[in-house]
């Protein structure tokens, strides 16, 4: 029997408490320095993994639990073994499409975007424009469909037929506090779009952007406090508060040509991973499943964000204008220093000379873009990439078959085939 620990990232001396976020704190950690990406070595994931049946083991819960990770053929036609491993290069696949991958939450989303608006509250007629422009501007939609898919992974486990009233809540509270976080960062990035529309800041002012940004996050968490879980609660609450340091940690570090993987890697987490873990978590506890797996849900959520947040940096350098909606290498070019500079910055001193420098000189930002490219920073941070999203696979092997498990699979590898 293997028992199946939960992994806790140790970031050379500065290690995440997870005590904080309900990761059990007497649980064995599985332990890796990020630093040997700073080396140019990615840490292993065990490749030798045929095994039809995975064991999952905990003394206190009796019996080991036993379930395939062979996808039925009536649920996944043409399907075999979902490998623990994802090498996108070996693999002949169509792209996915998010419309796909959602399918089997569509009618979830499409109740919660009747939803949204209303209960933002129309108090006041100028915060409901706001948020009127925001939620109209559409979007993907994807930390809500997330709560859905793992709601509808989970609640199989414990023989629930059908979401609770918290399920489809904590979906509308999740992209609510995703929804500010977007306002306060167009107001501090100065973006005068968002997918498409004007930003709420260029529409009404500085000052009502962030108000309404604030407002929506007191909303969020008048109804996050009426779910009365106290688990939750703690939960969501921590980021709201990760949403602040990863900010203060970015605008602190600008043009820091020291920065170290595993700082980047902390803001990363803050920025975006904490709200991806603490949506899928928060899905599992209101499916009631025992807390080793609400855990490793909680893995899988903030290895995947952690993932698409290092795709999200390589787009930076490798879409077009058109594609981003601003000028490529645009988070470089304010001394946002990303994975695929940091790695850039180990191979090239020309790199250091011309970022301390801010860009002074006509077409110094070109030459640094350049650089990136040419000197191996993209290829090593696909890598980074790749390795997260491995262990978030990984982390859904507890779960039993179904097209929801495997949708939530398809999700990581269709966030690499961005950068395929």
């Amino acid at each position: 029997m293997t028992a199946v620990a939960c992994n806790n990232l140790e970031f050379g001396r500065t290690r995440f408490d997870f005590s904080a976020c309900g990761c059990s704190s007497n649980a064995s950690f599985d332990r890796f320095s990020v630093r040997n990406y700073a080396k140019g070595t990615v840490g292993n994931v065990n490749r030798s993994h045929k095994a039809r049946k995975l064991f999952c083991f905990r003394p206190e819960i009796g019996p080991p639990r036993m379930f395939s990770t062979k996808t039925p053929e009536a649920l996944l036609p043409g399907v075999t073994d979902t490998p623990p491993v994802l090498d996108l290069k070996k693999e002949s696949r169509s792209p996915a499409s998010l419309t796909n991958l959602f399918e089997g939450v569509a009618e979830d989303l499409l109740t919660l975007n009747k939803n949204l608006q209303s209960i933002v509250g129309a108090e006041n007629p100028v915060l409901m424009s706001a948020a009127e422009q925001i939620f109209g501007a559409g979007g993907k939609r994807m930390r809500p469909a997330l709560v859905f898919l793992v709601s509808r992974a989970t609640k199989e486990i414990v023989g629930l037929k059908e979401l609770t009233k918290e399920h489809r809540r904590l979906a509308e509270i999740i992209e609510m506090i995703h929804t500010a976080s977007l306002i306060h960062d167009d107001v501090l990035d100065e973006s005068d779009m968002r997918r498409g529309k004007e930003t709420v800041h260029q529409l009404y002012g500085t000052r009502v952007a962030v108000l309404a940004g604030d407002f929506m996050f007191a909303q969020s968490s008048w109804y996050l406090a009426n779910l009365e879980n106290l688990e939750v609660i703690k939960l969501i609450s921590q980021v709201i508060k990760d949403f602040a340091s990863g900010e203060i940690k970015q605008a602190s570090s600008l043009f820091d040509c020291d920065l170290q993987l595993e700082e980047y890697l902390i803001k990363c987490y803050y920025k975006t991973a904490s709200l991806i873990a603490a949506s899928t978590k928060g899905a599992a506890i209101f499916s009631r499943v025992d807390s080793y797996v609400s855990e490793q849900i909680y893995q899988y959520g903030k290895n995947f964000g952690l993932s698409f947040q290092v795709v999200d940096d390589i787009l930076d350098f490798t879409q077009s204008a058109e594609q981003l909606g601003k000028p490529a290498g645009s988070d470089l070019a304010k001394g946002n220093l990303t994975a695929p500079v940091i790695f850039a910055l180990e191979k090239e001193a020309r790199l250091r000379d011309i970022i301390e420098s801010e860009f002074c000189d006509t077409g110094s930002l070109d030459e640094a873009v350049g650089i990136v490219k040419s000197c191996g920073g993209i290829q090593r941070a696909q890598e980074l990439a790749r390795e997260k999203a491995n262990l978030a696979v990984q982390n859904l092997q507890c779960l039993p078959p179904s097209s929801f498990r495997f949708a939530l699979e398809e999700l990581v590898k269709y966030n690499l085939e961005r950068i395929k």
